[in-house]
């Protein structure tokens, strides 16, 4: 049967011409029968409508105040692009006429504080917000009274974070509003799950996955997606795009308006300026990245949205959901390195279902042409990357729990048990909590001297409340999940500010150096410790680094990736340059079978050189050059280095390497794994950012923001303290979970080291081969800012590419 829309939604669709999707009637359907869902639908679908529809109509049919619905979003430009499309509608609806008064509005981190303390005090019935405003929130005694009422939440682009921490603090809010709310419905939407049931035990209470309706919308229309190849030749090295500049300007010009999507904030600002000096036709560019400030990213998007630019560059910030219907085609500088993530970005060009959404990806090098080709065949199968859910962190778990003692003081049992219901914390054991108790308690026994870190404490009647009235404001004032590094702000002397480069690079700066930013060619005027000041200048700069880590390759497209290279008929696809490349691979030296570890060791000019094929990413091949060079230490190989890309693991040492198998045994990752990490700077950094969240060292105090040395410094301290006397304690643990998990990605190291005890192939070579050229030519470039070496690259590849491509008479046979 299907459900009636209330008349004045019914006569704003028909004054479209449109008809409601099933999948939005389904939606409708299953929130007026109070039921979770999960909404999978194709970009352009119409799921923000579909999650808002039950709403609307249930606040059109019996209309009241109060908070009706919470609306999450990963990205505070998708909660504003939001408000801006469904307002629009309500103002077409003529509500007002109708005695129907539906406010929406929102509330992130830019939101002004006389804004915030109103939405308080008398809430929109719809709010638009992140997980980490929601936290907050949370924190208020008066937010029983605030959420009470709560009908439903609308979790949007889900799969943009339910399996990293800023899941974990939403399962956790969401348990927190269950409590209150106890009718309230749970939503979410995403165009991009290749794990539905994955998602539908995240989102239910208690995990109960029959509690949530799947609900799959139509599919759309299959994206039309090109790979732009160089009028020469595909490079051999660098990993920007940036010899396609001329091309991918003469695209910008042949369409409406484009987004030229790069994969850091450092690329953006190199690719905008590129651009500039191929825009003969002066044509109004813009570029959007989350570290410039707030009224430069709102001024661009009002720019995008009102049509009256003709390319913006971006990054990650603008990945998800946002809705300009003009952009009529998406340019991906790099490789995508994921295929989802690839759908995504695609998914902001021509963002109707109906109509084909138009892409171009500019691969950097030969090994991102393979890698771009895998990714188009892995969205034409709709093959999408796989998510790993993992139990939620402890560091996250603290920050949660001091945020509900702040709004009211609670019952040990009773939090656990909410606690529990949320699914990255079902398996929590009691000895655990008691643990996290604990800390937030004191800050463990190796602390308990200093009441600076004895933040609650239990009265006589078993009531667990915060000590003094100061860690309330303290907690508020620091709360937050996503841990970047300390920033100055960059402003011209008139105070106009531009936003914010980080302190360790703004270190390497001295009076009267250039940098890019903002689009801008600009010169330091003067330092200080929260501000750069600068003046526009027209000497050349050089692009500011940001320390954020890098986008992992999937394991799905490393998979594509491998296949490729043991399958010839394949070939004929790619252009001539690549598949001689690998023709001359395959004659000089071997091809892996997707199941195989290619290892080569070749000499060249003084030095011996091992390369291993493994396919697993640079944050794993960098975990795995750190255990290699050490083990070769040991064997007294004499290593000089490493250098590492998505693609290959490439060590030189004095010595060669002649028994690489020893190199790569499984027990590497029982010891020496263990040794390194506690060694290297590794798990003093993860502390650093566990020691945040958790809330034992705070970033900020009132009116004044520490430096990052001063962070560094007291974590650094408490952490040697903590590894000398409570090894057990839990931000140890914390932080051992992130080393493992997120910055050695230790499960694919696993994977790999398996590989390589089962299906080793050593290929002993008299010199370089072609495969090895692409991660050859980084010795000595690895500290280079990205992209700004590319040139260089380029030069000292194609040398080296003339010698592995040679063939002697015994290879051309």
């Amino acid at each position: 049967m299907t459900p009636d829309l209330p008349a004045p939604l019914a006569a704003w669709f028909a004054s479209r011409g449109w008809a409601p999707r099933r999948h939005q009637l389904d939606m409708l359907r299953e929130g007026r029968a109070g039921r979770h869902a999960l909404l999978v639908a194709a970009t352009g679908a119409g799921k923000t409508l579909a999650g808002f529809l039950p709403t609307l109509a249930e606040l059109i049919d019996h209309p009241g105040e109060g908070l009706h619905t919470l609306y999450v979003s990963p990205l505070k430009a998708l909660a504003v692009d939001i408000q801006r499309n469904l307002v629009t509608p309500l103002d077409e609806m003529g509500l007002d006429e109708l005695g129907v008064d539906i406010r929406v509005e929102t509330r992130t981190g830019d939101t002004p504080s006389d804004r915030k303390a109103r939405q308080r005090a008398k809430p929109p019935q719809i709010l638009l917000t992140t997980p980490e405003s929601l936290s907050l929130l949370l924190s208020y005694p008066d937010s029983f009274t605030m959420f009470a009422g709560l009908r439903t939440i609308v979790i949007d682009e889900v799969h943009a974070f339910a399996t990293g921490k800023r899941g974990d603090l939403l399962s956790l809010c969401m348990a927190r509003l269950q409590a209150i709310a106890p009718a309230m419905r749970r939503v979410a939407l995403s165009a991009t799950v290749a794990d539905p049931d994955g998602y539908r035990a995240w989102l239910a209470p208690d995990g109960d996955i029959d509690a949530v309706s799947l609900v799959q919308g139509e599919t759309g229309v299959d994206p039309n997606i090109d790979i732009l190849l160089p009028e020469d030749r595909v490079p051999w090295a660098g990993h920007s795009g940036r010899y396609a500049a001329a091309q991918v300007m003469a695209e910008i010009e042949t369409h409406k308006t484009t987004i030229v999507f790069c994969n850091t904030r450092s690329l953006a600002e190199l690719i905008f300026q590129d651009l500039w000096k191929e825009n003969a036709m002066q044509l109004p560019i813009g570029i959007h990245h989350g570290s410039l400030e707030k009224e430069a990213r709102r001024k661009v998007e009002a720019a995008m949205a009102g049509g009256r630019l003709r390319a913006l560059v971006a990054t990650a910030s603008l990945d998800l959901g946002v809705d300009w219907g003009d952009v009529d085609c998406v340019i991906q500088m790099g490789a995508p390195k994921g295929s989802s993530r690839l759908l995504q970005r695609i998914g902001r060009s021509n963002h109707r279902l109906d109509e084909p959404s138009e892409a171009i990806l500019v691969p950097g090098n030969r090994f991102e042409y393979l890698e771009a080709r895998a990714a188009l065949d892995a969205v034409e199968a709709g093959e999408l990357d796989t998510d790993i859910f993992r139990m939620g962190a402890l560091d996250v778990l603290a920050q949660h729990v001091m945020a509900c003692a702040c709004a009211a003081p609670f019952d040990q049992q009773a939090m656990l048990d909410e606690v529990r219901s949320a699914l990255p914390y079902s398996a929590l054991t009691d000895e655990l909590f008691d643990k996290v108790l604990g800390f937030i308690r004191d800050g463990g026994y190796s602390l308990r001297a200093y009441d600076r870190f004895k933040r609650l404490t239990q009265d006589a009647d078993g009531l667990w409340r915060v000590s003094h009235p100061k860690f309330v404001a303290q907690h508020r004032l620091n709360a937050g999940i996503i841990v970047e590094a300390t920033m100055l702000k960059v402003r011209f002397r008139n105070g106009r500010a531009l936003g914010k480069v980080e302190e360790a690079f703004a270190a390497t700066l001295a009076h009267g150096d250039t940098f890019f930013f903002a689009g801008m060619s600009l010169e330091v005027e003067k330092i200080d410790t929260e501000d750069l000041i600068v003046r526009a200048t027209a000497r050349p700069a050089r692009i500011p680094t940001y320390g954020g880590s890098r986008m992992p390759l999937s394991t799905n497209l490393a998979d594509r990736v491998r296949g490729f290279l043991n399958t010839p008929a394949q070939w004929s696809r790619f252009p001539d340059d690549v598949r001689e490349w690998l023709e001359i691979q395959a004659r000089r030296s071997a091809l892996p079978r997707p199941d195989q570890l290619l290892v080569e060791t070749f000499p060249r000019e003084g030095r011996n050189y091992m390369v291993a094929y493994s396919f697993e990413g640079w944050n794993a091949h960098q975990s795995l050059g750190m255990l290699i060079t050490r083990r070769m230490e040991t064997a007294g190989l004499k290593p000089l280095g490493f250098v590492a890309n998505d693609y290959a693991i490439a060590t030189y040492s004095i010595d060669p390497v002649t028994d690489p198998a020893a190199l790569f045994s499984a027990d590497i990752l029982e010891h020496e794994f263990v040794d390194w990490v506690q060694q290297s700077h590794l798990l003093k950094r993860a502390f650093r950012e566990v020691a945040v969240i958790g809330g034992l060292v705070e970033r900020q105090h009132p009116g004044k923001r520490k430096t990052g040395k001063q962070v560094t410094f007291s974590t650094d301290l408490i952490y040697d303290v903590l590894r000398k006397y409570e090894p057990g304690h839990v931000l140890l643990e914390a932080a051992w979970a992130d080393a493992r998990a997120r910055m050695t990605d230790v499960g694919r190291l696993a994977g790999l080291l398996d590989r390589a005890a089962e299906t080793m192939l050593h290929v002993d070579l008299p010199r370089v081969s072609p495969l090895a050229v692409p991660v050859l030519v980084l010795i000595g470039r690895e500290r280079v800012a990205t992209g700004s070496a590319d040139d260089a690259l380029l030069i000292e590849a194609e040398a080296l590419a003339g010698e592995a491509m040679r063939l002697d008479e015994t290879e051309a046979v």
